[in-house]
């Protein structure tokens, strides 16, 4: 019987280092153990992935959750299961399609007369490597729903963001921004040949970008904004990717994807940590791989593109700048588009 032993003993340690190994490699849970009671948080692409995960943590933590997703189904169902197992009644499901214009409007309006207040907007909701759509305003779909959607939502929500004593922007981009250029030329795809990663690429860069300049444009405010990459994620985003169902992936790469690739649960932990973090109150513009402030790649740090793809954008959108009549610059009201 004692030879059987060693062997088990060997297997669990060896089981135990790779767990440990694996919780190291995908940065772990939040350290923070702050709660959220009384406010409120706004979560994009809340009904499925990291978004689901971090509502739930959120809501445990005990935020009064809105989950905004385009699939009403699904987002009920989701904040019905966050529901029961946090116990908690401040978890709802709302209507946002952030390839619709009209829709970002429309979710904003309602945020902004029925909620008193928005502590914690969470940009999360993307689109990754599809094939050549467009949204329904003619942006191409990476671009319009990754970037321009939230840039519209974020700044729709400013100015009930700004009556809080303290709020917090996360953009949740990607370590692909590194890949990224900003093609002022042809954001939409419409002249050259349509690259789906490089659009991705696109996309996640304009995110870090608009990060830098809303940080800077929020100066003097008591409302920050961070951008954050949540490492690489076993989700529903990748299924434009074929990686799903490559045998080659699950057979042959299998054990390094178990290792690198995170849960839904894991990833959403950069986002929780952004949300909740005391020691991160009045930290902005700044851009975080997993938990770990990093620099962001040089073309995410050119502030003359920062600020031109913000005017482009408010353009884009039908956003116009006036004066603010609070400290931090401008602000961007609304006009139809």
């Amino acid at each position: 019987m004692s030879r059987h032993l060693l062997p088990l003993s060997a297997l669990g340690t060896l089981v135990g280092a790779a767990v440990l190994l694996k919780d190291n490699v995908t940065g772990g849970s939040c350290p923070s153990k702050a709660t959220i009671k009384g406010k409120t948080v706004v979560i994009t692409g809340a009904n499925t992935g990291i978004g689901k995960e971090t509502a739930l943590e959120l809501a445990k933590r005990g935020g009064r959750i809105i989950m905004a997703c385009r699939d009403m189904g699904k987002c009920e169902e989701a904040a019905k299961e966050i529901r029961g197992e946090t116990l908690s009644h401040n978890v709802y499901a709302r209507y946002l399609d952030l390839a619709s214009l009209k829709s970002v409007r429309e979710f904003a309006e309602k945020i902004n007369q029925e909620e008193e207040r928005v502590d914690i907007l969470i940009n999360n909701a993307a689109v990754m490597r599809c094939p050549y759509w467009k949204t329904e305003d003619g942006f191409e779909m990476q671009f319009g729903v990754n970037h321009l959607g939230h840039f519209l939502l974020t700044n729709l929500l400013l100015e009930k963001m700004k009556e809080c004593e303290s709020a917090r922007i996360i953009n949740v981009s990607s370590l692909a921004h590194i890949a990224g250029t900003i093609d002022f030329d042809d954001l939409n795809w419409e002249k050259k040949k349509f690259n789906t990663k490089a659009a991705y690429c696109q996309s996640k860069l304009a995110n870090v970008l608009f990060t830098q300049e809303l940080a800077r444009q929020l100066e003097g405010t008591r409302v920050t904004a961070n951008s954050l990459h949540p490492g690489v994620a076993n989700t529903e985003l990748g299924r434009h990717t074929g990686m799903h169902n490559s045998m080659f992936s699950s057979a042959v790469l299998g054990p390094l994807f178990w290792l690198l690739v995170k849960s839904p649960r894991l990833a959403a932990q950069p986002s929780v940590y952004l949300a909740v973090a005391e020691e991160l109150k009045g930290v902005s513009g700044k851009y975080f791989d997993s938990m770990r402030e990093k620099e962001p790649a040089p073309q995410a740090q050119d502030e003359e593109v920062a600020k031109r793809l913000w005017v482009t954008s408010a353009q884009l959108v039908g956003l116009e700048e006036t004066p603010s009549s609070s400290r931090g610059g401008k602000t961007a009201s609304t006009k139809q588009k």
